[in-house]
């Protein structure tokens, strides 16, 4: 009883930033059962919102799953600003943020990459973004979290990073936002290259 009472603030923290560890994949199962399974991801719970003290880092270069399941790299994308989000089926501030995301790839010169942290089949990322009508999002896998462990130990889910033309990190928001708002599109005109406002 007093170990729960003394985990109560970091399970609040946990909450309010974003996703940390999921659950284990027994209990996932019982409560969506279309969602892949969900491996920890080792984390500590950063205040959310902009963090720009990785700026300048360089795009991390590890494969992930494209569409279709072939492999790519984020260096494949450089030339043009990309905004990478790392999301999870198995989370809520993820699946939150997925619609105001979509509608923000589809009306922006930004590129917006959604690469799922999920470990089950690339099958079931399709499926969960088509049952969530999710149109413009590719579904990009990371099935072994590399790029969420490149990013460092303090990464939870959702967590986007604004990269530039020459593949350089401008910032990360940490946490779900709404992607369709005046503030995101400041943010993303960061890159040099104007989002308009949905």
């Amino acid at each position: 009883m007093r170990s729960a009472i003394a985990c109560l603030p970091l399970i609040i923290a946990l909450g309010i930033a974003g996703c940390d560890k999921p659950k284990p994949a027994n209990e996932q199962a019982s409560a969506a059962p279309s969602a892949p399974a969900a491996p920890a991801i080792p984390t500590a719970a950063p205040a959310g919102g902009v963090d720009r003290s990785h700026k300048g880092q360089a795009l991390p270069a590890m494969p992930f799953a494209q569409p279709g399941g072939a492999p790519a790299t984020l260096t494949s994308f450089r030339g043009h600003p990309v905004l990478v989000n790392l999301w999870a089926t198995w989370c809520a501030p993820c699946v939150k943020e997925l619609p105001t995301l979509d509608q923000r790839a589809r009306s922006g010169p930004v590129k917006v990459l959604a690469v799922s942290q999920d470990d089950g089949p690339h099958a079931s990322v399709v499926a969960f973004l088509q049952a969530h009508k999710i149109a413009t999002l590719e579904p990009y896998q990371d099935s072994k979290m590399a790029m969420s462990a490149a990013l460092g130990p303090d990464t939870v889910l959702p967590t986007s990073i604004l990269y530039d033309s020459n593949g350089k990190e401008i910032w990360r928001y940490v946490g779900d936002l709404d992607w369709t708002s005046p503030d995101s599109a400041k943010l993303l005109a960061e890159a040099g290259a104007p989002a308009k406002a949905s």
